[in-house]
């Protein structure tokens, strides 16, 4: 496998990310290093379907898709490491410690760093915060699986989330 960028652009991220609008919440890489950390950038707008509902005349970004966002972040650092990556998918299987410490809305730029705490061929725990400047919003450790694309998890091995 040739070195890891240090930077990808929103090109470059979508060639290890299957997510696509409006569930891509990763906009640029800005530091990495492989098979440690990855620090990525998310640029929250208006524009965002999820600011329709998520609350008419209070915006607010949920904290869900701040942790999808880490989970997207710590996809590409893993994906990194897999020869044969476009074969396959990192998937959620656990979120832990989720604190949400400040809103995200319009205008904030979200800085999101992730570390990984362990890493086996098939499965992955990660440690992720993401800033608005230098104020944390959100952190949460995530578990996950590295499955084969088009496979399909048994129902009860699994919980049930969006792909990492």
């Amino acid at each position: 496998m040739n070195d890891a960028p240090q930077t990808m652009d929103i090109s470059q991220v979508m060639e290890f990310l299957p997510h696509r609008y409006p569930f891509l919440l990763i906009d640029r890489v800005v530091g990495f290093e492989r098979a440690q950390r990855i620090t990525a950038i998310k640029n929250v707008t208006i524009n965002e379907e999820f600011f329709n509902g998520h609350f008419p005349g209070h915006p607010i970004m949920p904290g869900v898709l701040v942790v999808e966002a880490m989970a997207q972040a710590g996809c590409i650092l893993l994906l990194q490491e897999i020869a044969d990556r476009e074969s396959k998918l990192v998937v959620f299987t656990g979120i832990e410690g989720a604190k949400f410490r400040r809103p995200v809305t319009p205008g904030d730029q979200l800085r999101i760093e992730v570390e990984v705490l362990s890493f086996r061929p098939r499965v992955g725990r990660m440690a992720g915060k993401a800033y608005i400047g230098d104020k944390l919003a959100c952190e949460a450790t995530l578990t996950c699986a590295v499955v084969p694309r088009g496979a399909r998890p048994a129902p009860d091995s699994a919980p049930a989330g969006a792909e990492a």
